[in-house]
């Protein structure tokens, strides 16, 4: 057999990479663990707290008490969603609990939540404390050779203490035994943490076809945001050239038959009533430019959205940075709206921020287009203070995107749009 000299030796690069995914495999298991044993010392308290209200009804204070019990339940059980969530396909919740005892206690959402947490008490906590406590017993047992000797002879023990060491050769077994137990993490972790989450999996769940009806009640909402937008749009387009443009033509128009008639009795009142006239014309172009362009730039049909971006920036009264990682073009009515959402949100910054620098980074990651907009003036920005955000969320809606507003008091003020390109 013939092996090419400039591979190292030792162990092989795949089995090394195999190792090395195990450990992050364990690793990840473990953080589960953990998280699961919070939940599940909150599910512990919200037991007993449920075991006692239980208790009470049998004085008749417990019915009283039961509704917030159950609510305490609910809470626990969002959390354990949520963690659920993190580390896997997403768990949707279920409708808030209806009203009244009787329909509480009949819904089934509550009574799986319920032995949810009562498992999850018992069982992932249970889990919980061994994915705690095995790296603590694997890190006591390794290194126990490096301090064994100045331990007294009562605590000179391995974690699991099976015996006393008294020479180095115990100390030397005690350490092949943490790393017995680093073994056992890397094998048995991920398992643990399975099962730990099965039955928050299992029980927290929805019930099959509740995803399916959330989506269509959120593609209808979507279908709602787009026609709004639609509506928005043309009441705007509408109003400029209602306002703007067709004045100036209707001026154009009247000193035009102020200049002819003055035509014949005075012809230099006449040549003056035409210049106006062509100033006339010429703001009412300018202004019909400006709304061919709000419809959609030139620069962003003709170049990129990078391009158009830097356009803004190069306009707004306030020093402004575009970072843009754009591989790709994405679909224009996509780049339209992120070139919108920028637009206005330049605008803000420049009659509300009291900023002096503002950034654009804009990137194409996962099929999403992501639009981050940031600004160091002193914050304070709301949604419904009538700065334009409300439009841009509709617009953003509109495409199944997502908008993200961060602006605390004092600032810095940060706006997130993601919208799906299908890149």
């Amino acid at each position: 057999m013939v092996v090419s000299q400039d591979r190292p030796a030792g162990m092989r690069p795949g089995r090394r990479q195999g190792l090395a995914v195990r450990a992050r495999t364990a690793l990840d298991a473990l953080e589960h663990l953990i998280g699961g044993l919070g939940t599940a010392l909150l599910a512990l308290l919200a037991t007993l707290w449920l075991a006692l209200t239980a208790a009470a009804c049998l004085l008749g204070v417990g019915f009283v008490l039961l509704p917030s019990a159950l609510h305490a339940v609910r809470a626990v059980a969002d959390r354990e969603r949520g963690r659920l969530s993190r580390w896997g396909p997403e768990i949707v919740g279920p409708a808030p609990p209806p009203d009244g005892l009787r329909a509480m206690l009949g819904d089934r959402a509550v009574r799986h939540e319920v032995r949810w947490m009562v498992t999850h008490a018992l069982l992932g906590l249970f889990l919980g404390l061994v994915g705690a406590t095995l790296p603590l017993s694997a890190a006591h047992d390794v290194t126990f050779p490096l301090y064994w000797s100045a331990l007294p002879e009562s605590g000179a023990t391995s974690s699991v203490g099976w015996w006393t060491v008294h020479d180095w050769p115990g100390a030397m077994a005690v350490s092949g035994i943490g790393v017995a137990l680093v073994g056992v993490i890397v094998l048995c972790a991920p398992a643990l943490a399975r099962l730990q989450a099965w039955p928050g999996r299992r029980l927290l769940s929805p019930d099959p076809g509740t995803d399916l009806v959330l989506r269509v009640a959120e593609l209808t909402a979507t279908r709602a945001a787009a026609l709004d937008a639609h509506v928005t749009e043309l009441r705007r387009v509408e109003r400029a050239l209602h306002d703007g443009t067709q004045n100036r033509i209707v001026a154009v128009t009247v000193l035009l038959g102020a200049a002819r008639r003055a035509l014949a009795r005075d012809p230099e009142e006449a040549a003056a009533v035409l210049d106006r006239a062509q100033d006339a014309a010429e703001q009412a172009l300018t202004e019909l430019r400006a709304v061919v362009r709000s419809i959609l730039p030139p620069v962003l049909a003709d170049r990129s959205l990078p391009d158009a971006l830097t356009a803004l920036a190069a306009g707004c009264p306030v020093p402004c940075r575009v970072d843009a990682d754009m591989p790709a073009r994405c679909p224009a009515a996509v780049e339209a709206t992120a070139y919108f959402a920028v637009a206005e949100a330049l605008t803000n910054i420049a009659r509300h921020s009291g900023a002096s620098e503002a950034r654009v980074a804009v990137r194409v990651a996962g099929g999403l287009l992501h639009v981050e907009v940031r600004d160091d003036g002193h914050g304070g920005a709301d949604e419904h203070g009538g700065t334009g955000l409300t439009g841009i969320r509709r617009r953003v809606e509109a495409h199944d995107g997502t908008l993200e507003l961060a602006s605390p008091p004092g600032g810095p003020t940060t706006l997130k749009v993601t919208l799906p390109c299908g890149s």
